[in-house]
């Protein structure tokens, strides 16, 4: 059994749970100290496993890496993705707005400002807030993480997509001011205009291509490290709220999934605006929907 991977998985599944680590560890019989030993990689006896797949619900096969892992909150599911992507050398992205890992500062400071906004009127205000730095805090780690490693990128992102993006601004979902939500607006014309950029710059290592014709009907994500690759099926957006988003998000490293989605987005690519033209038609879709 490999305990590092054992670990990694635990602590996604755990905040999938929603569970603060000193009830699970109460409920396992074990102390707080010891639950964080297994999650960074000690050896966990199979019993363990058990109990700990019966508290969180589970399958014990998801904490050993096996089949599909399922994740409804995007908190979780990021986790596991930045968990992925720590051994990924290539990353190729199918649909959305963004490529996550290459958004810029002001990116982040818009999400920032809109999360901690949105934290003074949710209901939850103290669970929302811990959820939002958390957010945050894995957003920046996986960034941090490209910046240092650089794997290859090839990302298409979806010119419907973007045009939502435009209109609805960064953080669609979350409850914010009019001047809050016109902020966030400006700081999504400023990243689509980034897309733009790297559209037409070609950076080493990061390609960047624009759907235009056929809108895919999911967004996913496949990374290739040396040992195996992953699919990652992702209904969250980037800037999702971190409590309350509805959905289910799935990871495996299954041979047949892994390969049929890689099959679909390299066709996708061949069919896939790229370069200046890429950067033209982006740029033309900024200047069709200008900011009254």
């Amino acid at each position: 059994m490999r305990f590092a991977d054992i670990g990694q998985q635990l602590r996604a599944y755990r905040l999938e749970s929603g569970l603060r680590a000193e009830e699970i560890a109460a409920r396992l019989g074990v102390s707080r100290a010891a639950l964080y030993r297994y999650e960074k990689g000690e050896v966990i006896k199979l019993d363990t496993i058990r109990r700990l797949a019966e508290l969180l619900k589970i399958s014990p096969l998801s904490l050993l890496g096996i089949g599909v892992e399922y994740f409804s909150r995007p908190l979780a599911l990021q986790e596991r993705l930045r968990q992925v992507e720590e051994d990924a050398e290539q990353i190729l992205q199918l649909g959305g707005a963004l490529c996550t890992l290459v958004t810029t500062d002001g990116y982040d400071a818009a999400l920032t400002e809109a999360l901690s906004e949105a934290s003074e009127n949710a209901s939850e205000r103290i669970a929302f807030h811990a959820a939002a730095e958390q957010t945050l805090g894995l957003l920046h780690a996986r960034k941090r993480l490209y910046q240092s490693r650089r794997p290859s990128i090839i990302a298409m992102v979806s010119e419907q997509a973007l045009r939502a993006f435009l209109a609805d601004g960064i953080a669609p979902a979350l409850r914010l001011s009019e001047r809050q939500r016109q902020r966030c607006r400006v700081a999504a014309r400023a990243e689509v205009e980034n897309v733009a950029t790297l559209m037409e710059s070609v950076p080493m290592g990061l390609q960047l291509g624009l759907l235009t014709d056929a809108e895919p009907t999911g967004h996913f994500i496949v990374l290739r490290a040396r040992e195996r690759a992953h699919l990652c099926a992702n209904p969250f957006l980037p800037d999702s709220p971190p409590l309350g988003a509805i959905g289910v998000g799935t990871i495996t490293a299954a041979d047949e999934a892994v390969t049929i989605h890689q099959r679909v987005a390299e066709t996708a690519w061949r069919e896939a605006r790229k370069g200046a033209e890429a950067a033209a038609r982006v740029r033309l879709l900024l200047a069709e929907t200008q900011l009254h």
